[in-house]
């Protein structure tokens, strides 16, 4: 039997009841442990500096500060943290805001237990997930170049042109490995697998300004 590592997982909802759900809920799963609670951006921000915290669960609707402006401010003092939104928002721009923010996931609030573990799962795995009602609205071209950074979209213009990652990197004035990890995010983002299937997405939805 695989014994699989304990995810260490923080909490962050403004309703007391829906936390209290999630506890339930989540700790029922062996390998994960609630470790933290917050109901606003200054508990969290506290927590995430003083405990060991793998993941946050993160609603958008915080008193103050809210989720996604939270998520970003995560996501720069802490980029080792997972970020995964779950949300009462469907709407297109809330995921797109979430994801370029630093989020890796979006799911809703009314998605069954096994939808919010596999979401962490996958997120803690490296992984960007997505529920099911949230995929088919992030179909449109548009709104899948729109969950990239602007830099990553400058690099997804450069490979629409083929161009390696020694030229990106010296035209970008960035280092060789910070355009391999750019070009990681944003097939980890967009669902992309393959070397050929990510330059066949920047052919076809990029315009080719380089």
């Amino acid at each position: 039997m695989i014994t699989l590592p304990t995810v260490h997982i923080m909490l962050v909802d403004d309703h007391p009841l829906v936390r209290d759900g999630l506890r339930a809920r989540l700790e029922s799963i062996a390998h994960f442990e609630i470790v933290a609670e917050a109901s606003n951006a200054d508990d969290a921000l506290r927590h995430a500096a003083h405990s060991v915290i793998d993941l946050i669960l993160m609603d958008i609707n915080l008193s103050g500060m809210n989720g996604i402006e939270l998520t970003a401010r995560v996501h720069a003092l802490h980029p080792a943290i997972a970020v995964l939104m779950l949300s009462m928002h469907d709407k297109a721009e809330y995921v797109t805001q979430a994801i370029q923010a630093g989020a890796s996931g979006y799911v809703l609030k009314d998605a069954p237990a096994i939808d919010i573990i596999t979401a962490i799962d996958t997120v803690i795995a490296g992984g960007i997930y997505y529920s099911e009602g949230i995929r088919s609205q992030l179909s449109s071209a548009t709104t899948s170049t729109s969950l990239l950074t602007p830099r990553e979209n400058e690099v997804l213009q450069f490979i629409a042109t083929g161009k390696s990652n020694k030229h990106i990197a010296r035209s970008l004035d960035l280092s060789v490995r910070t355009v391999e990890t750019h070009r990681l995010n944003i097939k980890r983002k967009l669902g992309i697998e393959g070397q050929a299937d990510l330059i066949r997405f920047a052919l076809e939805r990029t315009p080719m300004k380089v």
